[in-house]
């Protein structure tokens, strides 16, 4: 029997084959009219009638085997042509399974993959290892990229249903429920490097600023000073030039700089070993002398450009100067902080953001004042004098506060237990977002992050705001602050707090009390003047002694007992000197009432080791890793806690991990310790 035999043919094919025999109706139905008014002419039209049928009939199946044969040739002859015009489709082409195995190519995608397509090698090698491009699921359309032989393409997949198509193909090795899909690569090589060329030639903008430069030349003599400034014009222009930028100077201690975004990579690469060479130079003529560098770069606009620019030079001051930051859209770099900051010995500053600051509370009904999480001396020293300028003002005034150090305790039951302040003194969190109102202020001391704040959800609730805090800033400061006074060369939130007091057009009558308070807190941040003193420090201490602050008093806050000394002992015991100079333990303290500060102490003990040039105590406490970093000479442990979501001074900073597993924490420390040390950072 012939394969065309076997063939049943159904649709429209067979109802236009069939047609002749639906004449055969017409012939029954003229007889049916015919015979009752002529019997011999009905008789006549069934004869034809029935010759018609027989006629058809015979026609019919004489042509069917004929036609079908002939339909199977010509579907025989357009499945090749198909065949041949896929596999000579412009457009590199391939099908696979649904597991990413290549079933099929075209030669355009064998030229691209010949041993893969050949081999039937899975698809997802050759895609970087994207499985989840193979996760057909839903039959949508995904797409991605690839670079093979220096060229890029566009890879889109289209899914389709291979239960229809499936049926009889003898020489396919896929079930009738499995899907296919159709692998389409486009050549972009073009567009690339035209997107890669734009992108090279976007202009960025960026601010050179010579670190405290009243500071530095006040004291230098004019030609000196010229002669210092003189070299360093020569460098930065002569160290852009290199990478194509302008360079123009607009002031005694700013430039403005111009170059292309081809030349970051280089840049970056080079750590902008400029910073190097200014303080290198300056040291040589015994000259305090560093730049910061603040880059913009991402913007779709010149403006957006400029406005990043100016962002990261802001960001580049507030961490302490000679340090470069880049800021790519939202993403942020750091480049040098190896020097500490230079003290300003100008008060300027501090009275123009004194008059600011009484303005502002003027204007206000009810202060809120909040430090960081788990208040410290500083924070909680910072608060109360803030406390006292406001009700100098004839403002009502409250402290949110929730956990605290051991040493502030007593501090505020002396408060609470006091006829002197109000019960409403001391506010939660909670109780001080049931308060405050749209016509109130909240005060942030001691901390420029809502996240690191008391309470962060106070910081979002407030519609007036104002951050005093002297940490090196991070780029999650808050940026809606009506005034921000952040001051990396201060000792202590207390010292800035003192000196804005002193500034506020009003006498503020502090207690004996509240100045004990504050002292304290410049006693904890200067681990009781040996780190972070300067002249403005001690003109700080000297004030609030003059009100009343008693040292004696003050140093008894800071007495141990025998828990915290055992817990001391035991950490210093177990530490590791890792890589030779750093120092690193684990606090455990689960029998001591402030286990981070006690981790704290022994940070600030370890440096005291011969040949350790940074320390850093992990303390395990609730749900988070608490870690301590101190560190002497130029090592940046800023740098390193900003990798752990912290942040700091260069000398003395910390972190707060969320997880219980502190030997995790300290594998990572570690690790990260390797990294810094290899690419040259430490």
């Amino acid at each position: 029997m012939k394969e065309s035999e076997k063939i049943i043919l159904k649709g429209k094919l067979n109802t236009y084959i069939k047609w002749p025999l639906l004449g055969t109706l017409f012939f029954v139905m003229l007889t049916i009219f015919v015979f009752p008014v002529d019997a011999l002419a009905g008789m006549i039209v069934m004869v034809f009638g029935l010759i018609y049928f027989c006629v058809s009939l015979i026609i019919m199946e004489k042509f069917k085997a004929d036609m079908t044969e002939s339909l199977i040739g010509f579907a025989s002859a357009y499945s090749q042509v198909q065949k041949k015009m896929l596999k000579n489709l412009d457009v590199p082409y391939a099908l696979l399974d649904e597991t990413g195995r290549i079933i099929w190519g075209n030669k355009l995608i064998e030229k691209i993959f010949p041993d893969a397509v050949r081999d039937r090698d899975n698809i997802i090698a050759l895609v970087e290892d994207e499985k989840d491009i193979l996760d057909f699921g839903e039959k949508n359309k995904t797409e991605t990229e690839i670079v093979v032989d220096d060229k890029t393409y566009k890879v889109v997949f289209k899914p389709f249903d291979m239960n229809s198509v499936i049926n009889g193909a003898k020489d396919c090795d896929l079930d009738e429920k499995t899907d296919m899909v159709g692998m389409y690569l486009y050549d972009i090589s073009d567009y690339k490097a035209v997107e890669t060329k734009l992108k090279d030639d976007q202009v960025i903008f960026g601010h050179i600023y010579i670190d405290n430069y009243d500071e530095v030349f006040q004291n230098i003599e004019t030609a000196k000073r010229v002669v210092t400034t003189g070299v360093i014009d020569r460098k930065i222009a002569h160290y852009f030039g290199k990478y194509d930028g302008v360079v123009r100077k607009i002031d005694n201690d700013k430039y403005f700089i111009m170059t292309k975004a081809k030349h970051m990579s280089s840049l970056q690469s080079d750590k902008f070993s400029i910073l190097d060479e200014v303080r290198e130079s300056g040291q040589k003529s015994n000259i305090d002398a560093t730049i910061s560098i603040g880059l913009g770069m991402g913007s779709e606009t010149l403006a957006g450009s400029v406005e990043l620019a100016n962002m990261s030079i802001d960001l580049a001051l507030g961490r302490g100067g000679d340090q470069a930051v880049l800021r790519d859209g939202n993403k942020v770099y750091y480049y040098g902080g190896k020097s500490k900051s230079v003290e300003k010995n100008t008060k300027v500053k501090s009275r123009i953001k004194a008059t600011a600051f009484r303005e502002l509370l003027l204007d206000k009904e009810e202060v809120y004042i909040m430090g960081h999480h788990i208040a410290d001396n500083d924070a909680f020293g910072a608060a109360i004098g803030f406390y006292r300028i406001a009700k100098t003002l004839g403002k009502p005034a409250h402290i949110v506060i929730g956990e605290y150090t051991n040493s502030v305790k007593p501090l505020v039951k002396y408060f609470n237990d006091s006829e002197d302040y109000e019960e409403d003194m001391f506010l939660s969190g909670g109780k001080a977002l049931d308060k405050i109102t749209k016509r109130d202020i909240l005060i942030v001391v001691d901390c420029s992050s809502a996240s690191y704040s008391e309470e962060p959800k106070l910081v979002n609730r407030a519609q007036a705001k104002v951050v005093i805090d002297h940490h090196r800033q991070r780029e999650d400061v808050i940026d809606d602050a009506n005034l921000t006074y952040i001051e990396p060369s201060a000792s202590s939130a207390c010292e800035i707090v003192t000196e804005i007091m002193q500034y506020t057009n009003e006498v503020v009558k502090l207690t004996a009390k509240e100045a004990d308070t504050m002292y304290a807190g410049i006693l904890v941040d200067t681990n009781n003047f040996t780190r972070r003193v300067g002249s403005r420090t001690f003109e700080s201490a000297a004030y609030l002694r003059k009100k009343g602050a008693d040292v004696a008093n003050t140093n008894n806050l800071f007495r141990n007992d025998i828990e915290d000394y055992k817990a001391k002992a035991d950490t210093i015991s177990n530490t590791e000197i890792y890589k030779d100079r750093f120092a690193i333990a684990v606090c455990e303290a689960k029998n001591v009432e402030s286990p981070t500060v006690v981790g704290a102490q022994v940070a600030n003990d370890l440096l005291t080791v011969k040949g350790v040039k940074a320390s850093f105590v992990l303390t395990p406490y609730g749900e988070q890793v608490y870690i301590s970093a101190r560190s002497v000479d130029n090592i940046n442990v800023q740098v390193l806690m900003e990798e752990f979501d912290g942040g700091g001074h260069m000398t003395l900073a910390g972190a707060q991990v969320k997880t219980t597993k502190v030997e995790d924490v300290e594998k990572d420390l570690k690790k990260l310790i390797s990294k810094k040390i290899k690419d040259g950072d430490l």
